[in-house]
């Protein structure tokens, strides 16, 4: 979450980006509220000194009669003292509540409106290719081939769960290896990630794990919820821990299932692995100083970009509209990939640099050597591998007339084979 001092004192750019991204906060009534704060702390300190002094000078009192005046008046300033202690909790109860609300504040060079003024920012090496033949949707290659039974998935855990079989499970372990193995190279520690959280740490995130517009499962009777990404299990690693400078950045690529209720999903969306409730996903996480976010963010798209240019995937990049940002998300960069047998782009990836919104709300920060204080680190997050959306593309690209379809030539090592035949 945003600073209470910068919404304070920037009350109108406040106002303005949440205009820009859509998003209801009565930022008027934070600031009204600090001021109320304030007033009442000092109110609550001046109390306590008062009955401070007033405990002092029971001590020193020699007559009994004045004691007792003495305790009379303590006893009065120690209620006032909890009645005002009481009211300044319930203010800033109250600011914590609006300051949640209030998105991230946002990239001055992202486009600004809804998802209509997402701009492309450039296209991947592999063009798009040009069929001789009616390609197929993933669906229909998935049931020629034998990769896919949805019918099973709805029958043990209804709709939007699904059961990958022969080389689609090949597939998926080799897409979660070809991402592994390339950020490794690039330096970052591998982790396996619960895939249950807190939900005080989903909440830190920036994700909700109840109420009406929740997309996450969570366990009854419990304070734990199903995690959505892991994200939210990486970021949680170093939640209310103070960091060393020097150690920073940290860079992590964590593998987890991802359940995700999609709740209000419909359409040819649902059609399909391109929107379900539960898959496996690479993905890439950072804690950085400030100075560092910036071009860590573009590093996790180039990383994006290299795996998808990779895998042979025409791909575009899109340089998110504020309007389609999540609260705390400073930019955000997504990757669609073309995907012929839906006949349009779909979102692959997205990378965000969320600065110290979430940093502030878990309590993650730094202190440099020799330097009074600490701070707020900043948090990136990147998609490497979502496996279901990268399995739907490398189907749909690389399908061939006599209904095969080719594998990638870097997944080919764990895969064994070069193609997906019909069975016969």
């Amino acid at each position: 979450m945003l600073d209470a001092k910068f919404i304070v004192e920037h009350a109108e750019a406040v106002k303005q980006n949440c205009r820009n991204r859509g998003v209801q906060a009565d930022v008027d009534r934070f600031v009204q509220l600090e001021a109320q704060r304030r007033t009442k702390q000092a109110e609550w300190d001046e109390l306590n000194r008062q009955a401070n002094q007033v405990a002092k000078q029971i001590g020193q009192a020699k007559e009994a009669a004045q004691r007792e005046t003495l305790k009379e008046q303590g006893r009065r300033l120690r209620e006032a003292a909890a009645d005002a202690k009481k009211t300044l909790d319930a203010i800033q109860e109250e600011m914590l509540q609006i300051q949640k609300q209030i998105p991230n504040m946002t990239h001055p060079d992202a486009p600004v409106g809804d998802a209509s003024a997402n701009r492309v920012c450039r296209h991947g090496k592999t063009p798009v290719r040009q069929f001789d033949f009616q390609p197929l949707d993933h669906v229909q290659l998935a049931e020629r081939l034998d990769l896919l039974d949805l019918d099973a998935g709805a029958r043990v855990a209804g709709h939007g769960f699904y059961y990958l079989k022969n080389e689609a499970v090949l597939l998926e372990l080799a897409l979660q290896r070809y991402a592994v193995e390339a950020l490794q190279k690039e330096g970052f520690t591998l982790v396996i990630t619960p895939d249950l959280a807190r939900n005080e740490i989903l909440e830190g995130i920036g994700f909700l794990p109840r109420g009406p517009e929740t997309q996450i499962y969570s366990i009854e009777n419990t304070d734990l919820s199903l995690v959505a990404t892991a994200e939210i299990t990486l970021g949680g690693m170093f939640a209310d821990q103070i960091l060393e400078a020097e150690q920073l950045p940290i860079r992590l690529a964590g593998i987890s299932h991802c359940f995700r209720t999609e709740a209000g999903a419909h359409g040819r969306a649902t059609r399909g692995i391109y929107r379900v409730h539960q898959f496996t996903k690479v993905e890439m996480f950072a804690f950085t100083l400030p100075d560092q976010s910036d071009p860590m963010l573009e590093q996790f798209c180039q990383l994006e970009c290299r795996l998808f240019d990779g895998l042979g995937v025409p791909y575009r990049v899109i340089d998110t509209a504020t309007g389609d940002l999540g609260g705390p998300a400073y930019r955000k960069y997504d990757l669609e990939a073309w995907m012929p047998g839906r006949g349009e782009w779909g979102e692959v990836t997205s990378t965000s640099n969320c600065t110290d919104y979430q940093a502030r709300r878990l309590g993650i920060r730094y202190r440099v050597k020799g330097e009074k204080g600490t701070q707020f680190a900043h948090t990136l997050n990147g998609t490497a591998i979502a496996v279901s959306r990268a399995m739907i593309a490398i189907l749909e690209n690389y399908q061939q007339a006599d209904g095969s379809v080719l594998i990638p030539e870097v997944l080919r090592p764990w895969v064994g084979k070069e193609r997906i035949e019909l069975k016969t």
